[in-house]
């Protein structure tokens, strides 16, 4: 009987969000390594992303 009461009680708990649920993954499995490389991916997406628009001609005078 208390199998069923665990799992009503797991049911009733607030779901996290994937981020919150990746940075947990991160921080219990000692993989903060992989922080750097989810920003450095992110920029460059966004970076990506921007140059499909009209901000296209201000990012390449950056480099």
């Amino acid at each position: 009987m208390s199998d069923s009461n665990e799992f009503e009680k797991a049911a009733e708990e607030k779901q996290s969000s994937l981020v919150a649920e990746f940075f947990l993954f991160m921080r219990r499995n000692k993989k903060l390594w992989l922080l750097p490389l989810i920003l450095v991916l992110l920029l460059l997406a966004g970076l990506i992303w921007l140059a499909g628009t009209g901000a296209a001609p201000f990012i390449y005078t950056l480099f």
